[in-house]
């Protein structure tokens, strides 16, 4: 199939993914009067003078807001907020079908992080939960931090930390199948933004051995000259040794390899050069930083990519339908670390070890387990 060409006609015919439907039919009069005025008064004043009735008595905790300014949508850059509407329309989709929870598209037309900050503080009251989506790092981590900080309902950038959690549930089942320990690994990532930092930053939550990070220039270390303040806080938690060099070099005798860049940066020999059996993630789309088959030539235990139609897909919707499900039904105000690395367990265990494989560490995007074992993982994170 062309995908892009069936896609086209289908948002054609359908003008659009997503649309409102009421839950009350209005037939008679008496309807009118109960779900309008007059008798909805007696709910707003019941919300009025308890503010937390909001949840039982409309939308707001079954409701997220998808917010992106268009500035970093995968695959294809910075294409406007006009631009990335399908994608967030396709985003609503997921959270509905996979997690059962209502989202919208909010699309903001500036990349001023004060404006962007405060219009999604105005409007976050009727909502359950804030997910940014697809804007362009620096900025996604201040306007991630201060709306985490002024906001009373779960903040969430899917593109930094689902793509970490997913990728974490991987090596979970993966050190299964090595036989190893996360803390023994040396991981190498390629990518510095926002799904790389967050990476980075989840693994060491749990206790991953060495981690050093490259970007375009090379390793990221304590000292680099010419790092912006988020790669130099980078440098404080990663790359304790201070390696120096290129990508190729920083992977000779790494047991773990983390793409979250571009396509066909290595080869079978880069691999090679790693320790025996590595595993590999090469998610950037739509060509990974290596090919599978190339990767597995060059001895990799395990490949995952960022693509369907290859074995091991990272997809980030194993996590954030599950993930806001638990959240919203918590009525938690924030989600924290803990809660992350629950969510990651959570798919992992998805998948029995017997059933553990080379091309299997992975649930598949409609395995129906998924979101009950995130969203109980979640719930218990929370709980606990």
């Amino acid at each position: 199939m062309d995908y892009y060409k069936e896609s086209l006609l289908l948002h054609e015919k359908l003008r659009g993914k997503i649309e409102v439907k009421s839950k009350l039919p209005i037939n008679t009069m008496e309807d009118l009067s109960l779900g309008y005025t007059p008798g909805v008064a007696a709910v707003c004043t019941a919300i009025a003078e308890e503010e937390s009735k909001i949840y039982d008595l409309t939308m707001k905790g079954n409701t997220v807001a998808v917010v992106t300014d268009g500035s970093a949508v995968l695959g294809l850059g910075d294409i406007g907020p006009k631009g990335a509407l399908p994608v967030m329309e396709g985003k609503a989709l997921l959270f509905k079908e996979f997690g059962g929870v209502d989202a919208f598209p909010i699309l903001i037309d500036s990349k001023d992080v004060e404006e962007i900050v405060r219009t999604v503080e105005m409007i976050a009251p009727g909502f359950g939960g804030i997910n940014l989506e697809d804007i362009s790092a620096p900025r996604c981590f201040e306007i991630e931090r201060r709306l985490k900080k002024s906001l009373d309902i779960p903040v969430f950038h899917d593109d930094q930390h689902g793509t970490a959690i997913v990728v974490l549930a991987g090596l979970i089942n993966g050190m299964k199948l090595m036989g190893r320990a996360l803390e023994d690994m040396r991981v190498v990532i390629n990518g510095a933004g926002s799904a790389g930092t967050a990476i980075a930053n989840l693994l060491n939550s749990v206790g991953v051995g060495e981690i050093v990070v490259c970007d375009r220039k090379g390793a990221i270390y304590e000292g680099r000259d010419g790092l912006n303040p988020y790669k130099e806080e980078l440098s404080l938690s990663t790359n304790p040794g201070k390696e120096q060099g290129n990508l190729r070099e920083v992977l000779v005798g790494k047991d773990i390899f983390i793409g979250v860049s571009q396509g066909n940066l290595l080869k079978a020999e880069d691999i090679s050069r790693m320790n025996p059996d590595p595993i590999i993630f090469a998610l950037a789309n739509p060509s990974p930083e290596i090919d599978p088959s190339e990767a597995m030539k060059g001895g990799a235990l395990v490949v995952g990519t960022g693509r369907s139609d290859y074995p091991n897909q990272v997809n980030n919707v194993l996590v954030f339908p599950g993930m806001f499900r638990g959240a919203l039904d918590a009525r938690v105000r924030d989600i924290t670390q803990a809660m992350k690395i629950a969510a990651a367990e959570g798919i992992a265990h998805t998948i029995g070890d017997s059933e553990i494989s080379r091309e299997y560490i992975l649930p598949k995007a409609f395995d129906e387990r998924v979101l009950k074992n995130v969203s109980e993982a979640v719930m218990a994170a929370c709980r606990k």
